[in-house]
């Protein structure tokens, strides 16, 4: 039965994470998308400077990849913090919770994949938007 328990309980905890990533994902498209929007002057100015249209890419997407990675650090150590040591009830079995340097690393790697899938299509709006259009617009 303690083996069914674990099954399930990991089953849950894949689901839930499942969920969190993909409105991570979203939150993090939108967030990249707002940045592209109310920078397109500054992006526009830097083009004009003669910066190609993959350096502008690549900042977007390295400003995505640092705040998706700030996220999963705070996280983890909030979880590090909360649950680390403590013992849960589930289902009439008790859990001891931990937090292993795996883990948090596994985190990390997943903020690092939301961020690159999340920062994509900002970067490529950001990369492609005419120069003209973007120094015109307030």
């Amino acid at each position: 039965m303690g083996n069914q328990s674990t099954f399930t309980l990991a089953l849950l905890g894949y689901i839930v994470g499942t969920v969190m990533a993909i409105g991570a994902l979203f939150g993090c498209l939108n967030t990249m998308y707002a940045a592209v929007s109310t920078r397109g002057r500054e992006i526009a100015t830097l083009r004009a400077l003669g910066y190609g249209a993959f350096p502008v890419a690549l900042s977007v997407m390295l400003e995505a990849i640092l705040l998706s990675v700030t996220g999963a650090l705070i996280g983890g150590g909030i979880a590090w913090i909360l649950n680390d040591g403590k013992q849960s009830l589930f289902n009439n079995s008790v859990f001891h919770l931990s937090v292993s340097p795996a883990q948090l690393e596994l985190g990390v790697t997943w903020g690092i994949v939301v961020a690159l899938v999340g920062g994509l299509l900002p970067s490529i709006r950001a990369a492609r938007r005419p120069v003209v259009e973007a120094l015109r617009a307030t």
